[in-house]
C-alpha cells in the first residue's frame, strides 16, 4: 500500500466477528447523538460533549484534522446488535516516520466490559502493523484514568513515561498524560499472546 498517496483519500473500514469501523462523517451526528451525552464517557477526558452543538464541533474537528492528513476517525459499531457504540481514530500520523497514535476512543458504558473495544483495537493494531507496515503505535491516557491505563498494559502495550502538565482539558484541569507503545517487531507475539491469533 503506498501510505502516501491514499491513507487519507481511500477509505478505510475494518471488521471483524465482533466490530465494525468506517470512517466518520457529520452525517454519524443523529447515531452518535443517541448515546454521546452520558457524563461518564468525559468525566477524565479531553472534551465534555453535553449537546448537539458539542458533538457537532467534535466531529467537524476530527474532520478537519483529517483533511490535514493529522489524523483519521472511525464511528465503532456493534456487530452483534448493529448499534453505533462511540467512536475511535489515528492521530499524530508521521508517514515519514511510520509512526502514529491509537487514541481518542469513547465507547458508550452500555458497551464497555464487553470486549468491543478489544476487538476495535486489534482491527487497528492489525491495520497499522499488516498493512501500513508502521514501525511503531504510541497510546497515551489520563495518568488518573487507572481503568484505561490497566487495559493499555493488558493488550501489551509498555510503559514509557508520563508527560507532566501536558494537556488542558475542556473543564480546565491541568493533565499528566502517560504514553505506552507497541513496535512493529513486538506485534506477533502480542497478536498470538493478547489476541489468540497468529
Amino acid at each position: 500500500m503506498d501510505t502516501s498517496s491514499n491513507f487519507f483519500t481511500s477509505p478505510i473500514r475494518l471488521e471483524n466477528e465482533r466490530a465494525r469501523l468506517t470512517p466518520l462523517a457529520m452525517t454519524d451526528i443523529d447515531a452518535l447523538e443517541k448515546i454521546a451525552f452520558e457524563p461518564s464517557i468525559w468525566a477524565l477526558g479531553m472534551n465534555h460533549l453535553q449537546e448537539r452543538a458539542d458533538l457537532y464541533d467534535y466531529i467537524a474537528s476530527a474532520l478537519e484534522d483529517k483533511k490535514q492528513e493529522a489524523a483519521y476517525p472511525f464511528l465503532i459499531t456493534d456487530k452483534r446488535n448493529g448499534q453505533v457504540a462511540g467512536s475511535t481514530r489515528f492521530g499524530n500520523i508521521s508517514i515519514a516516520n511510520k509512526r502514529l497514535e491509537i487514541g481518542w476512543t469513547w465507547i458508550h458504558p452500555q458497551f464497555q466490559g464487553t470486549g468491543l473495544n478489544r476487538a476495535c483495537k486489534y482491527l487497528l493494531l492489525e491495520y497499522v502493523f499488516d498493512t501500513l507496515l508502521f514501525n511503531r503505535v504510541e497510546i497515551k491516557t489520563d495518568v488518573l484514568n487507572h481503568q484505561s491505563r490497566k487495559a493499555i498494559l493488558k493488550m501489551g502495550a509498555t510503559q514509557e513515561g508520563i508527560f507532566r502538565k501536558h494537556q488542558v482539558t475542556a473543564g480546565g484541569r491541568i493533565r499528566d498524560s502517560i504514553y505506552f507503545s507497541i513496535l512493529n517487531d513486538e506485534w506477533p507475539d502480542i497478536r498470538a499472546r493478547i489476541f489468540g491469533l497468529k
